[in-house]
Formats: structure tokens, C-alpha cells, sequence
């Protein structure tokens, strides 16, 4: 049984507990819920220790990642800028839409109470005021910051660190980055140490809120599940007039030359699997020169997760929306800028090993409650063929843009004396 299949299990016997106890044994609902709970929070808690050390490292490293392929010469450069600004358009279109679709169903205050630890009648909770969150954005210390894991300041001190060491002798930047990176790895070994429990974990955790707030959490997971197919689905067709309007596509060229890249990604839930046949679209069917294909469209699959900084934003509005906790418009763009710095970091690790470092700062950023994240890791990997899809959709985006560039490059050469020279703007 797989990983994700027993994980899974776990929250649907938990939450058939949960609710056997509510409907038929009211009275022992409270009490095995407030056995359950410490359990499950325990887990999370586990999970929760590693996000610091491992969101530091990853930002330093993915800092160092980015230079080295920017330094690379100008494809690189360009397909770099590219998939930061696709990804910046996918995080602002899910902070603009994850609120208003939330909003379209009904909150239960029962559900927000079992989540979040407040009684049914509390009035909702509201995240920090712009002036507090526009001064917290620089630690006056890092350390402290760290220690009160206050995940904005640690990523914004993660960056000015990542940018401090491109300026630093090679052989003493090889050694920090290598360090860092070494740090990430031993992280993510403790976080497969406690995925292991994760069963264990989430059956706690489902049991205690299933059993305070009946078949509410159930129907909260499902709204999460459907507002990130959603989401996905959004920004997966932006991508087609980002493809004309940037890339310089036609609409119909591009969406047939899309399908079989698109057909393997549903089959395999997998970007790099669906490389092979990226490359011969993009190569036969769209007629990109190969020297662009064969360096963006590999860069892309690693850098270009498009759903991954939507699926932080919808994870944390969801938690708005089920908690009952206010957001306001200075939260949502720290989240949105957040998820793009996060998913750039997080460079080619499972999803499900990193789910807490990557959801947790953006979450934090917007000043909900963490608790329920546990329980979104369950159920996370079901719309991952959706997922998949706008990454695959993504990639081949930035090879449309990068191509246009490269030929606009070449119509810009004329021949002088047998020689070329390039145009002057």
C-alpha cells in the first residue's frame, strides 16, 4: 500500500469514528476527541519543527540555483523571467479569486470552533493590521525570528543571505550552499521519519474534529478540493493568452501541439515524465529552435511549478474561510509574493514531504490558524492530475516566450561587410 493510499485510509476511518461518535455516542464524542487531539497535534508538531531550518535552507539554495542559471547566458536569463513572472500571475489570479470562491458556501461556526480552538459564539479572528505586518517584513532579529518561527521575516533574511553569498570568493560560496543544502537534505530525512506516522496522525486529528463538528470537516475538505481544481483549471487556460500575447502564439497551433504533452501529464501526474513529449512538440509542431527547447523546457519543469503558489494561497484561504479568520488585502499580496519565493525554493522535492514548509510561511503570512494543515495533506494529492496539467501548460508557456525572444534576436541580425551585427534599439 502506497504512501499516499494509507494516509488517505487513515482520514476516512478517523472521520467514520468521528462521526459514529457524534450521531450514536454524543456523550464519549468530547472525550475521545480530547484524547485524539494531543495525539494529532503531536504529529503536527513533529512536522512543524523542521519548517525553519528547512525553508532557510531551501531559500538560500534556491537563491544560489537561480543565479547560477541566470549567469548562464541570455536563454537562461530570459526563461528565469519568464516562469518568475508566470508564477507571480498565478499567485495574484489565486488571491484574487480563492476569497470570493470560498465565500460561495456557507461557513459552519461549529467547524471553525473544532479547528481552531475557540468556542462556537467567538467572533471571528482577525489576522494583524498593515502597519504591524508592514514592520514585521525585516527582522531586527534573525535569530528571534527563527526561535518564534516568524516565517516571513526568516524568508526575507533567507533572501538578503542567499543574495549576500553570490558575491562572495566561488570556493566559499561552494562550501555555504553545500552546507545548506546538506541541512535541507537531513530535514527532509526527519520529515520522512514523520510522514511514517502520518496515519497515525491524521486519524487523530480527523477523529477529534469529526466528532465535534459531525459531517462539517468532511464537506470543508471537499469545498478545499474543488476550489483548487478550480483554481488549477483558471490558470492552467491563462496560460493560452499568455502564449499569444507574449509568446507570440496562434491560439489553435498551440493548444493542438499542446494536447500530447497535456495527455501524458494526466496519465503520469508527472512534469518530468511528460518532458520526451514537450520536446517534440515544441520542437515539431510549434517549430521552436532546439537550442531554446533543450535548455528552457528542462529549467521549466524544475522551476516552473505554476500550481504549486496557487495551492499555498487556496490551502490558506480555506483555512480563512473555515476558521472564520478576517484577510485582508495586505496579507493576501505578502502570501502571493511569498508562494512565489517558496516555490522557487522548493526545487525538485515531493510535494508531500515539503507540504508543511511550503504551506506553513504562507499560511503564517496571512495570519491564520496552522492546525487544519495537517489534515489538507491528506487529501492534497487527489486534484494532482489538475495540478499537473497547468505545470506541464506552464512550461511549455515559457518556451513560446523565450522562442519569440530568440527569433526577434535573429530578424534583428543583418549581414554587414560578411559579417552579422545585431540592431541597436
Amino acid at each position: 500500500m502506497s504512501a499516499t493510499t494509507r494516509v488517505l485510509s487513515s482520514l476516512v476511518a478517523g472521520a467514520l469514528a468521528g462521526l459514529a461518535l457524534a450521531t450514536w455516542a454524543p456523550a464519549w464524542a468530547q472525550h475521545a476527541a480530547n484524547v485524539a487531539q494531543p495525539i494529532g497535534h503531536l504529529w503536527l508538531n513533529a512536522l512543524q519543527m523542521t519548517v525553519v531550518p528547512l525553508v532557510l535552507a531551501l531559500v538560500v539554495v534556491g537563491v544560489n540555483t537561480a543565479s547560477d542559471a541566470a549567469a548562464s547566458g541570455r536563454i537562461a536569463r530570459r526563461a528565469l523571467i519568464a516562469i518568475i513572472a508566470i508564477l507571480a500571475l498565478g499567485a495574484a489570479v489565486a488571491a484574487l479569486l480563492a476569497p470570493p470562491l470560498l465565500a460561495m458556501f456557507p461557513h459552519n461556526p461549529a467547524l471553525g470552533a473544532a479547528l481552531s480552538g475557540h468556542p462556537v459564539n467567538a467572533t471571528a479572528v482577525s489576522a494583524p493590521g498593515w502597519a504591524d505586518w508592514f514592520a514585521g517584513i525585516v527582522p531586527s532579529n534573525a535569530l528571534m525570528a527563527a526561535a518564534q518561527s516568524a516565517m516571513l521575516p526568516v524568508v526575507v533574511f533567507a533572501l538578503f543571505l542567499g543574495f549576500a553569498l553570490t558575491q562572495l570568493q566561488p570556493s566559499r560560496r561552494a562550501m555555504l550552499v553545500e552546507f545548506f543544502q546538506a541541512m535541507a537534505d537531513a530535514m527532509i530525512v526527519i520529515v520522512r521519519w514523520v510522514l511514517w506516522l502520518a496515519p497515525l496522525g491524521v486519524f487523530a486529528l480527523i477523529l477529534a474534529v469529526c466528532a465535534r463538528a459531525g459531517l462539517g470537516m468532511v464537506r470543508a475538505l471537499g469545498v478545499y478540493v474543488l476550489v483548487e481544481i478550480i483554481l488549477y483549471l483558471v490558470v492552467t487556460v491563462l496560460m493560452l493568452p499568455v502564449a499569444v500575447l507574449w509568446g507570440g502564439e496562434r491560439l489553435r497551433r498551440f493548444v493542438v501541439a499542446l494536447a500530447p504533452a497535456q495527455a501524458v501529464a494526466a496519465s503520469t501526474q508527472s512534469s518530468l515524465a511528460s518532458l520526451p513529449a514537450m520536446l517534440e512538440s515544441a520542437e515539431r509542431r510549434l517549430g521552436y529552435p532546439q537550442q531554446v527547447t533543450a535548455l528552457v523546457l528542462p529549467m521549466a519543469v524544475s522551476l516552473c511549478r505554476l500550481t504549486s503558489p496557487v495551492q499555498y494561497i487556496a490551502s490558506a484561504c480555506f483555512i480563512a474561510w473555515a476558521t472564520g479568520t478576517d484577510v485582508g488585502a495586505a496579507q493576501l499580496a505578502a502570501a502571493a509574493a511569498l508562494a512565489v519565493v517558496i516555490s522557487l525554493g522548493s526545487v525538485g522535492l515531493p510535494g508531500q514531504v515539503t507540504f508543511m514548509a511550503t504551506n506553513l510561511p504562507v499560511a503564517q503570512a496571512m495570519g491564520v490558524p496552522l492546525a487544519p494543515l495537517g489534515l489538507m495533506l491528506a487529501v492534497d494529492t487527489l486534484p494532482d492530475v489538475f495540478a499537473t496539467l497547468g505545470n506541464v501548460t506552464a512550461d511549455l508557456t515559457v518556451a513560446s516566450v523565450v522562442a519569440r525572444q530568440s527569433r526577434n534576436d535573429t530578424s534583428n541580425v543583418s549581414p554587414a561587410n560578411g559579417e552579422g551585427h545585431t540592431k541597436q534599439d
